[in-house]
């Protein structure tokens, strides 16, 4: 086991503590610890280690389904200054296991605030810890790859001779999560009923609004679906239907869609295809537009015939930069994502259309005579900041001709 004195062990700084002081910290699989101030729920959580290099939108990304099993470490140094509303949320019920930053802003500033941070991961039962050295731990990850471990708040009840990390005990914990290959996440996080949704993108102080006079139908397949995805397919004009993960082709294509849309989503691409898959490629076969988005995109690439691969480290943050192969433009992106298309499995008839600027792996396919296309990053998201709406308007085009 790694001690605190090794150069990948760091303690926590005064500066950072709370009143009371709550310890916690970070166990890596291979026993490296790294000591900070637990805040948030008390409590242990288990999960893959991620680093995350957006400056902004941290409640957005932790509140994201596609981050199920995961662990997310901030690269941006202070967490948590704007606060949280009840607005900026991608989903009701966060599924991230934990949070990891430099320092946590105990007192936020912004008009739109409610509550604190730290108040906040307490109501939906998030453990973190601050006061590490986030950059040692991006290091880490960045030559490793993404570990398994544990963040643990122990609670203000650990200012007393009593509150101990149990060291052994975590490093077990680690080791015994099985990772996220061969993991269908998407069941967890789906919806358990088909709904409908009308709800427009946000406008600075006016909120949300609805559709009201939808021009077109979308059924979307929900895999984890992020809210923004479904406020920007509603503000340009779809009336839609989101249907579980687990949708016959029959069931998706009961509304008539003129389009149907592969939300993002958790875990591995395949495990989750096995049920996926049969459906997208029905889907395909009737002929209507279709648009994959994150895990959608991945498990259009195994309906095409290509292969997925896990990555080392993934690709998770607000700054990334993606080549149009069809246009020779960049766009800056937003990514959350483990596993990848094969590029060199993809069949004939299947045309890649964008690649990471980062490490030249696929973001982006397209069905060679068909409006069937997909994308490995968020195009919903605004780092660009709207770079990427144009998907959305090329998929609303296509849906219309069929209206």
């Amino acid at each position: 086991m790694t001690d605190a004195s090794s150069a990948h062990s760091v303690t926590a700084e005064k500066a950072f503590s709370r009143p009371p002081f709550s310890k916690g910290g970070l166990m890596l699989a291979d026993g490296t610890f790294f000591e900070g101030t637990g805040f948030g729920a008390t409590g242990a959580a288990v999960g893959e280690v991620c680093f995350n290099t957006a400056m902004t939108g941290y409640q957005e990304i932790l509140s994201d389904p596609s981050y199920a099993a995961q662990i997310v470490a901030f690269t941006f140094p202070h967490i948590g200054i704007v606060g949280t509303n009840a607005e900026d949320i991608e989903t009701i019920t966060p599924v991230v296991r934990g949070l990891i930053v430099r320092a946590d802003a105990e007192h936020p500033s912004n008009y739109r605030n409610l509550l604190a941070l730290d108040g906040w991961l307490k109501k939906h039962n998030i453990p973190a810890v601050a006061g590490i050295d986030t950059r040692a731990l991006t290091a880490l990850i960045r030559e490793k790859g993404m570990p398994h471990g544990v963040v643990v708040n122990l609670g203000p009840a650990s200012d007393s001779k009593s509150g101990a990390l149990d060291r052994e005990a975590l490093i077990q914990q680690a080791k015994s999560f099985a990772g996220l290959e061969g993991l269908d996440l998407a069941k967890d996080v789906t919806s358990r009923q088909t709904y409908k949704w009308d709800e427009t993108p946000w406008a600075w102080n006016e909120g949300y609004g609805k559709e009201g006079q939808p021009s077109f139908r979308v059924t979307v397949i929900d895999y984890g679906v992020k809210r923004n995805i479904l406020r920007l397919l509603a503000g340009m004009g779809a009336d839609i239907t989101v249907v579980p993960a687990g949708a016959t082709t029959e069931e998706v294509m009961r509304s008539k869609p003129h389009g149907v849309l592969l939300s993002n989503g958790p875990g591995d691409p395949a495990a989750t295809g096995e049920y996926a898959i049969p459906t997208i490629k029905g889907v395909i076969d009737t002929g209507v537009p279709v648009f994959g988005i994150c895990l959608g995109h991945q498990m259009l690439g195994l309906a095409l015939g290509g292969k997925t691969k896990k990555m080392a480290q993934g690709h998770h943050g607000a700054n990334h930069p993606v080549k149009d192969l069809t246009t020779g433009k960049v766009e800056i992106v937003s990514m959350n994502h483990g596993f990848t298309v094969d590029r060199d499995t993809l069949p004939k008839g299947v045309t890649e259309t964008h690649v990471s600027l980062f490490d030249g792996t696929n973001c982006g396919i397209a069905l060679d005579g068909k409006d069937v296309f997909s994308v490995q990053y968020h195009p919903e998201a605004s780092p660009g900041p709207m770079d990427s709406h144009y998907l959305f308007e090329r998929f609303a085009e296509a849906a219309k001709k069929r209206a």
